[in-house]
C-alpha cells in the first residue's frame, strides 16, 4: 500500500514534465495573447512608437455602447453566423444521408466532400471571387446562358447581393467538417433499430424523425455550437471576399475590430471589441458544455 502511495507522487511529477512541452507554447501563444488582448480593452493604447498608454477603465466599452457601426456590425455578424450555421447544418445532414446509403462510388464521394474543407480559406475566396466577377465569372454566364438574368450581377459588390453571397460562400467551405461529423454519428446508430421500425410499419420519414434526429442529438448540439463559434469568429475568408463591403454590408465584429487597429491605430477600441466578443464566444462555450454535460448524465 505504501509503495503505490509513494509511486503515485514521482508518476505526477513524471507526467508533468511530459506535458510541459505541450503547455508552453499554449501559455505562450494562445493564453498570454488572450490575456494581453483582455488587458488591452482597458487602456488607451494607439499604434505608433514611444506612445504612452494609461489605464481609462470602462471606457473604451461605454464609447462602444453609443457606436452604431459596431453595433451595425455586430447584427451582421448575429445575421452571417445564425443563416450560415443553420443552412450549413441542414445541407450537412442531407449530404451525410446521402453518403450514409450504399450509392455508387461512396468512397470517392466522401472524398470529394471533404475538399472544400482541405483548401485554405484565403484559396477559397479568391476562387470564389473568380467566379462570381461581374464579367468574366462562369457563374454569371451560367445565369444569362440560362436566360435567369439579362445582365451581369455583382455579387459581391452590390448592396443587395454582397452578404447572400458571401453566407453561400461560407455555407460551401464549413459544411463538409459538418457532413463528416454527422456521418460519422449516422454509421454508430444501431441498425435494428430501422430493421424493427420497418417491421411495425414506419414510413422513412418516421424513421428519422423518431430514430436518426434522436440518436444523433449529442453530435448535432456538439457541432453546430462549435460551428457558431467558428462562424462568428470568421476573418480570413470574409476579408479576402469583400473586406467588409460594399458600404459596410458584410463588415463583421472581427473585420470591424481589424480596421479599428490596424487602419485606424486605436489598439485599445479594438481590444475593447475584442473583449466583448470574448464574452459572447464564452456563452456559446457554456451553452455547448451544458449540454454536453446533459447528454453524458
Amino acid at each position: 500500500m505504501s509503495t503505490v502511495t509513494t509511486g503515485r507522487p514521482k508518476q505526477n511529477r513524471e507526467a508533468i514534465f511530459l506535458f510541459l512541452p505541450a503547455l508552453l507554447p499554449i501559455l505562450l501563444f494562445s493564453v498570454y495573447p488572450l490575456l494581453r488582448g483582455l488587458a488591452l480593452g482597458f487602456t488607451n493604447a494607439r499604434a505608433g512608437l514611444h506612445v504612452d498608454t494609461h489605464f481609462i477603465g470602462f471606457g473604451n466599452f461605454s464609447k462602444l455602447l453609443h457606436n452604431d457601426l459596431f453595433w451595425s456590425s455586430f447584427k451582421i455578424g448575429l445575421i452571417w453566423t445564425l443563416s450560415v450555421t443553420i443552412l450549413q447544418f441542414v445541407a450537412a445532414l442531407g449530404l451525410a444521408l446521402l453518403l450514409n446509403t450504399n450509392i455508387r462510388f461512396r468512397g470517392v464521394a466522401r472524398t470529394l466532400a471533404l475538399i472544400p474543407w482541405a483548401m485554405p480559406p484565403v484559396v477559397v475566396a479568391i476562387m470564389w471571387r473568380l467566379l462570381l466577377h461581374p464579367t468574366n465569372g462562369p457563374v454569371n454566364e451560367i445565369l444569362q446562358n440560362l436566360h435567369l438574368t439579362d445582365h451581369p450581377i455583382n455579387f459581391l459588390g452590390d448592396f443587395s447581393t454582397a452578404l447572400p453571397a458571401v453566407i453561400v460562400v461560407g455555407i460551401w467551405v464549413g459544411m463538409p467538417m459538418t457532413t463528416v461529423t454527422l456521418l460519422a454519428g449516422l454509421q454508430g446508430i444501431d441498425r435494428t433499430l430501422y430493421e424493427a421500425a420497418a417491421v411495425d410499419g414506419a414510413s422513412a420519414w418516421r424513421q428519422f424523425w423518431n430514430i436518426t434526429l434522436p440518436q444523433l442529438r449529442t453530435v448535432i448540439v456538439a457541432i453546430t455550437s462549435l460551428d457558431m463559434i467558428w462562424n462568428f469568429n470568421s476573418f480570413g475568408l470574409v476579408y479576402v471576399l469583400t473586406a467588409g463591403g460594399p458600404g459596410g454590408k458584410t463588415m463583421l465584429p472581427m473585420l470591424f475590430a481589424y480596421n479599428e487597429a490596424f487602419r485606424y491605430g486605436n489598439f485599445g477600441m479594438a481590444a475593447a471589441m475584442g473583449d466583448v466578443m470574448v464574452v459572447i464566444i464564452i456563452v456559446f462555450l457554456a451553452f455547448y458544455l451544458r449540454n454536453r454535460l446533459r447528454s453524458e448524465a
